[in-house]
C-alpha cells in the first residue's frame, strides 16, 4: 500500500444489505479499503461478507472489534463461516472497556487469529504500550481521534520501532452542512469518555480538532493526514443513514475528486 492511502469508514449499524448497495460505489470511486465498525447492534464481518460478494479489488477491514465482547477464537470462526477472502481482508480489533489484562488479552487475540489464518492484524490503540503491541505482534496500529501533527508524531516514533508497521489513522468527516450537527454530538460523546477526554488533554487538543467538518477544507486536511500516516480512512458522517446519504458522500469525498 502507498503511504497516505484513502479509505472509506461505515457504521455496521447499517447492516449488510445497505453495505452491499454502497461497496460498489466506494470501489469504483477508488477508495483502497471499505472500513467497518462492529457493534452490539451491527456486525461488521456479516456487513464484509456482503461488501466481498459485490466487489473484486476492494480491501476489506474491521474498525475495529473489542475482543471482551467478541473472542479472538469467535472472530477466526466467523471469518471461515462466512467466506471471507482473507488476502482482501484486515481484521482490527481493540481492548474492549475491560481495562484490566488489555495488553495480554490483545497479545493473545492477535496470536489466536495469526493461528487461524488472518494474515493481516491490527490494533486500535490509544496509549503508548497498547500501540507497541500493534506494531511488534501484529501487522500495525488504527489510531482514531488524533490530529494530523499528533498522527505524523505517533506514526513515527512507531516506524522507528518496526518500519514495516501499518499505520491508519481514522477520521470522522461530514462533507454536508446537514451532516455537522451529528459530527458534533459524536465528538461530544467521545470527549466525555473519561479515557478519551485525558487523551485529549495529553494531547493538548480540542476533539473538534480530530475531525474535519467542512467540505472546503477536505483536500488540505486529507494531505496533512497522508503525510502523517499510511492511510487516512475516512469515517463518513451523513445527514441521515440512508444508502443515497452515503453515496452522495462518496461522490463528494472521492480520491479521485477530493
Amino acid at each position: 500500500m502507498t503511504r497516505g492511502a484513502v479509505s472509506l469508514g461505515l457504521a455496521g449499524s447499517l447492516g449488510p444489505d445497505a453495505v452491499a448497495e454502497i461497496a460498489p460505489a466506494v470501489e469504483s470511486a477508488g477508495f483502497h479499503t471499505l472500513w467497518i465498525n462492529d457493534t452490539p447492534d451491527g456486525d461488521a464481518l456479516v456487513a464484509l461478507a456482503a461488501a466481498a460478494r459485490v466487489t473484486g479489488r476492494l480491501h476489506l477491514a474491521t474498525g475495529v472489534i473489542p475482543v471482551d465482547r467478541r473472542p479472538a477464537e469467535t472472530i477466526a470462526a466467523d471469518v471461515r463461516s462466512l467466506g471471507l477472502p482473507v488476502d482482501r481482508l484486515t481484521i482490527g480489533i481493540g481492548s474492549g472497556v475491560a481495562k484490566e489484562g488489555s495488553l495480554s488479552r490483545v497479545r493473545e487475540a492477535i496470536d489466536v487469529l495469526h493461528d487461524a489464518g488472518v494474515p493481516r492484524v491490527v490494533v486500535g490503540a490509544l496509549g503508548p504500550k497498547m500501540r507497541r503491541v500493534g506494531v511488534e505482534r501484529a501487522q500495525g496500529v488504527v489510531l482514531n481521534w488524533v490530529p494530523p501533527l499528533e498522527a505524523r508524531a505517533q506514526s513515527e516514533a512507531l516506524h522507528a520501532i518496526a518500519p514495516a508497521a501499518h499505520i491508519a489513522v481514522y477520521v470522522r468527516t461530514a462533507m454536508v452542512p446537514a451532516a455537522r450537527a451529528r459530527l458534533d454530538a459524536e465528538t461530544a460523546r467521545y470527549a466525555s469518555f473519561p479515557h478519551y477526554a485525558a487523551n485529549f488533554e495529553r494531547m493538548g487538543v480540542d476533539a473538534a480538532d480530530t475531525t474535519i467538518r467542512d467540505v472546503t477544507r477536505l483536500s488540505d486536511a486529507l494531505q496533512a493526514y497522508a503525510a502523517a500516516a499510511d492511510e487516512v480512512v475516512l469515517r463518513a458522517v451523513v445527514p441521515d443513514d440512508t444508502v443515497e446519504g452515503y453515496l452522495d458522500f462518496i461522490r463528494r469525498a472521492a480520491p479521485s475528486t477530493g
